[in-house]
């Protein structure tokens, strides 16, 4: 636990007490009194259960590497817009072969949505942008599959932590995350970083059509460019702007088939969560 004097200490903490990193609490004797949170960032496993991955956030960074999990930087950039958070993706491993297409590839795609860095956690490369970026005061936390180098990066940005980081496989030229609970940690140069585990799903939750319409990167306003209707879904109304940019190839046809996917599992989860709140 840190203080706002800069001390910490260990605290004991019950598995159920739904305390998360990030939270902001009052400390009488042996007792946690948490204060009401400003941000939450929260994800859906492959099983369907949810987790709350930390709290008070300002900033999401998603990291990735090549051959990470396709859709990943989608549903996590729409679960940072709805919890009122700036995404940003980080390229880690840029030293290794293919991840220089990657990071042009994902420039193509997200450039103007959110800022991009590309790094190298084990020659110490490109981290001079994303440690100006940080230093705003914000605190991040990082998200991503197993193997992307979270701890890595970490060791890089905060080197007094020193992170134990797990071998690489010569299969993916991935390492296994060896992070086993969130911790919060401040940057030398200001704002913090939070190390989660390493998860392969981000499934999204208590997310909303229009709010996936809205905040898919991509789909923002281009210009004078609009849909005739506020609520559009851009799967089939007339004067949907965003179809209209997929006939003219302004936005890619993979891109809009990817939303569809993600339209098709929201839609799923409201008529779920509309069944129980019948029942």
């Amino acid at each position: 636990m840190a203080f706002e004097n800069g001390r910490r200490r260990v605290v004991r903490v019950k598995r159920n007490s739904g305390h998360v990193v990030g939270d902001n609490v009052v400390v009488t004797g042996g007792v946690l009194q948490r204060m009401p949170r400003r941000t939450e960032l929260r994800r859906r496993d492959g099983r369907g259960g949810v987790h709350l991955v930390a709290a008070n956030l300002d900033v999401l960074g998603i990291v990735i590497a090549h051959q990470s999990p396709a859709g990943f930087v989608d549903r996590a950039i729409v679960a940072a817009r709805v919890a009122e958070l700036q995404p940003f993706v980080v390229v880690n491993k840029s030293d290794l072969p293919g991840t220089s297409e990657l990071f042009d590839m994902l420039n193509e795609i997200y450039s103007g949505s959110v800022p991009l860095f590309a790094v190298s956690a084990v020659n110490r490369t490109g981290f001079e942008p994303l440690q100006k970026f940080m230093s705003q005061g914000c605190r991040g936390v990082f998200v991503g599959s197993s193997g992307v180098g979270k701890s890595s990066l970490l060791n890089v940005l905060c080197p007094e932590i020193d992170l134990r980081v797990g071998e690489v496989s010569d299969y993916k030229n991935q390492g296994r995350h060896t992070t086993t609970v969130s911790t919060l940690h401040a940057l030398s140069g200001g704002g913090e970083l939070v190390d989660t585990p390493g998860f392969r799903d981000f499934g999204l939750v208590d997310i909303t059509v229009e709010e996936l319409a809205i905040h898919y990167p991509g789909f923002e306003e281009h210009g004078e460019i609009a849909c005739r209707f506020r609520n559009c879904r851009h799967r089939t109304e007339p004067g949907c702007a965003v179809i209209r940019l997929v006939e003219e190839s302004v936005i890619q046809a993979e891109r809009y088939e990817t939303y569809l996917d993600l339209l098709v599992e929201v839609e799923a989860g409201q008529a779920e969560a509309r069944s129980k709140d019948w029942r």
